[in-house]
Parts: C-alpha cells; structure tokens; sequence
C-alpha cells in the first residue's frame, strides 16, 4: 500500500495546530514544522557551512514547498557509530521532546571500525524506534537515509572494492529495519557514487560530500516526501 505523502501529513499537522490556536510543535525557536536529524558527520555536515548540511537544505526546500519551518535540530557527530549516537542523544537532552520530522543517517563508522553487521542492526533497529518515538508514534513522519559510499571518494578510491560490498551489506540491514517498521527508507547512495566521475560533489577534505552534494540528497529527500 503506497503512504501517504509525507508533505500533505505535515501540512494538516500544521493546519491542526493553528486550528486549535496552539502553536506548532518546536525545536527551540520560532514556530513551524519542527524537525530532529540524528546521525554522524554526514548529518552535521563535516567541511561544509552549516546551511549547506542536507538537513538546512531539505528544510528549505520545504518551505518553497509551503511548508511553514522552524530550526532544525541535529544530534550528530562526525565519527559516530549507532552506540555513539545513543550516547550522544541521551546527553543532548531531546528525549520526551516531540518532533514533526525526524531521520536517521548512521552506520559508516559501524562498517569503517569493521563493527559486526549483527550489531549494527541491533542497534540500528533500536534507534529507529526512538527516532519513532521523537514523531510521537507517527512513523509516516520519520524517515531513513542511506550511507553514502565513501569508496568512491579520493581517501577512499583505493580500497573502492572492498568498502562498496560493506556499504551495500550495512545498507540492505537497514533497509529491511525499516520496512520492517514501516518506515520510509531514501537511497542517496547512489549519489555518492558519483564523488569520483563528479569531483565538486567531494568536500575539500576528499572524504565527505560537498554542499553540492547534499543539496542533490535534499532534492531527493524532498521529491521521496512529497511523492
């Protein structure tokens, strides 16, 4: 059965709320849609400025979409692995909070560490439904992306044909946590995959996506919400 667009759940939340005279669900400041990304550096956006991290992006593509936004918050630190972003939640203090969006990118540093696949659903599945639970139990305004595949970076073109494999591996294992959960799962992998052929979608650091790049995730993001 196709869900129900993202987008059009937003807005009638938005509408419910101003409905009631009560102002929307927030992040800390101003008023809107509020929304929560947990993750790692590709959340936090390493070696690019803050508005060009995919979850600023998607967010202003919403906007242009009519979609009243507030902040965004981010839990996420570059290195961290699904144990790490626990950790990392429970200190930032979100926990009891409620969100009208909320996603979750993590697993590069499971794989890069060698960190069994097992765990990493364990894990994986367990932050995914505290990331359920931040939507207040609406599982149709959660969303999961995939890990991008640093082999087709320049740190990490030599050692492309082993990376690629685990990427898939860690990427099917959370495929399947999310349909198991009935959670929207987008593919940016793909994407990634281009940082070699496409040298201005790699950041200056030679690992990490540029802003360029990101911006390509949010339009997917977008499109993938809204559809």
């Amino acid at each position: 059965m196709k869900r129900t667009s993202l987008f059009f759940l937003l807005m009638g939340s938005l509408f419910a709320c101003r409905s009631a005279s009560s102002d929307p669900l927030k992040t800390g400041t101003g008023t809107g849609i509020s929304y929560l990304a947990l993750g790692d550096s590709y959340t936090i956006g390493e070696s690019v400025d803050e508005a060009d991290r995919y979850p600023n992006q998607l967010m202003e593509l919403l906007k242009k979409k009519g979609v009243s936004s507030g902040a965004v918050k981010i839990v996420a630190r570059t290195g961290w692995t699904t144990s790490e972003l626990k950790s990392g939640i429970a200190a930032a203090g979100v926990e009891g909070q409620q969100f009208d969006l909320v996603s979750l990118l993590i697993g590069v540093n499971n794989e890069f560490r060698g960190q069994s696949l097992e765990t990493f659903k364990t894990e994986f599945k367990a932050l995914l439904v505290q990331a359920i639970g931040f939507a207040g139990g609406n599982k149709a305004h959660v969303f999961v992306v995939s890990i991008p595949d640093y082999g087709y970076t320049p740190y990490g073109k030599d050692r492309q044909p082993s990376i690629s494999p685990r990427i898939d591996q860690f990427n099917a294992a959370a495929l399947a946590i999310a349909n198991e959960l009935d959670v929207k799962f987008i593919d940016i992998t793909p994407i990634s995959r281009k940082g070699l052929s496409d040298p201005s979608l790699v950041a200056g650091d030679g690992l990490h996506p540029s802003g360029k790049q990101y911006k390509q995730w949010a339009e997917l993001i977008a499109k993938e919400i809204s559809d």
